[in-house]
């Protein structure tokens, strides 16, 4: 379906043919007449899928076609990191940009002028605000912030959200927001916590279920099943061979990713890292030295599987097995992009062989493991505890040579006198 047969507003069309947006993709052809309608929505949809444009577009249609106060906040949207908050507000900027709408991203991690320049946006009443939640809530707390007036809430990436801890916020703001609201909830999976959230702040929404597809085919998969102190020796030793040229390893905690990154360093890499503790102007720099090729190795926890584009990168190291088969999909995603090939590599150690087992059921086959090079010593055997355990009993209760073993038998049994 095309965008004309769904919106109305030529202004907004123009925009779209300039950016070279013709065919809506499946969650904005099924997102966007029910927004258009005023249904509150939950959808599940996994990155890439297009899910941005598929509330951004018919609310900018709704605030350019109908009269909205233009003194006060008429849509806020919640993310749950500064990177994707820059990435919607960028892609507003292009979707908009015919049009008298004006929007303000707030986010932490900023100097002073920029922390006036949101606080002067918010009293003024910008249409769009698309704020992380510590953020939006730092300037609620100063008592200049009206969102008496929002006619549309909306959370993207609201597991990630909930995953960070940002649940108390997020219920804070809606304590401030009128009841007679749109709200559109959007998140990756459908755990319990998200289901819970929906029931608490949507009424009767349109739901929306796009199953996650599988990684795509032109990534090539592989697998180390390796003890702790394995990974690091075999992922130096995978970049002997083939010297990375644009490579994100995912680590699983900031800790790590700076372990890591410290110790890759010091093998002469050129080696950036991304985690929550940097400032936002280092996390901005690190970015753009990756695009440009200064850095060509990012250590990064979970923070850059979801909502960076970065066209080129070739391969993609899980240097820790991610806890969901949702979170390998879009950890992998990021290689292959723009019609390329990539690489996938997961080290999987002793205590994450089980979540791998789950990864490979749900992509439907098993991955190939490689082999771990020989000076560094046999990994574990690819086996469960489940299935270790139960090969135990087996081994206890029917050994191999019945003949030598017998039923231990019960104290006190006298064998019967024929």
């Amino acid at each position: 379906m095309r965008f004309d047969q769904l919106l109305e507003n030529d202004d907004l069309l123009d925009a779209l043919w300039d950016m070279h947006f013709d065919e809506c993709t499946p969650i904005q052809e099924q997102a966007i007449p029910a927004v258009l309608d005023g249904r509150d929505l939950l959808a599940c949809a996994q990155t890439g899928t297009g899910k941005t444009a598929a509330y951004l577009l018919p609310v900018i249609d709704i605030l350019s076609t109908y009269k909205y106060p233009q003194d006060a906040v008429n849509c806020v949207i919640m993310a749950p990191t500064r990177e994707l908050a820059q990435q919607i507000d960028q892609q507003m900027q292009g979707f908009s940009y015919f049009l008298p709408i004006s929007s303000m991203p707030v986010y932490g991690g900023t100097d002073g002028y920029t922390y006036d320049q949101q606080r002067r946006s918010l009293k003024a009443g910008a249409d769009v605000v698309i704020a992380t939640p510590g953020r939006l809530i730092a300037h609620l707390s100063m008592g200049y912030v009206d969102l008496s007036k929002v006619s549309f809430f909306i959370l993207d990436e609201a597991d990630r959200m909930l995953d960070m801890g940002f649940y108390d916020d997020i219920m804070q703001i809606v304590t401030r927001l009128p009841k007679e609201r749109q709200t559109l909830l959007f998140s990756a999976t459908m755990p319990p916590k998200i289901q819970q959230l929906a029931n608490s702040i949507l009424n009767n929404p349109h739901e929306i279920k796009l199953a996650v597809s599988k990684p795509a085919e032109k990534i090539r998969q592989k697998a180390y099943v390796c003890y702790e102190t394995q990974k690091l020796p075999i992922l130096t030793s995978i970049f002997k061979e083939t010297p990375p040229e644009k490579v994100i390893i995912f680590s699983s905690s900031k800790l790590k990713v700076k372990e890591l990154a410290k110790a890759l360093k010091n093998e002469k890499y050129k080696i950036g890292e991304m985690h929550s503790d940097l400032d936002q102007d280092i996390r901005e720099d690190v970015i753009l030295d990756f695009k440009s090729g200064k850095i060509n190795v990012l250590v990064a926890t979970d923070i850059m599987a979801r909502g960076i584009d970065i066209d080129d990168i070739d391969l993609v190291v899980n240097y820790d097995v991610p806890r969901e088969s949702e979170d390998y999909v879009h950890r992998i995603g990021r290689t292959a992009r723009a019609d390329r090939d990539g690489n996938a590599i997961t080290f999987i150690s002793e205590k994450e062989i089980e979540k791998f087992k789950r990864i490979e059921r749900f992509l439907g086959k098993e991955v190939q493991k490689g082999a771990i090079p020989q000076e560094l010593g046999e990994g574990p055997a690819y086996v469960s505890k489940k299935s270790k355990a139960k090969t135990d009993r087996k081994k206890k209760y029917y050994p191999r040579n019945r003949k030598q073993h017998t039923k231990p038998k019960k104290e006190g049994h006298k064998p019967s006198v024929g």
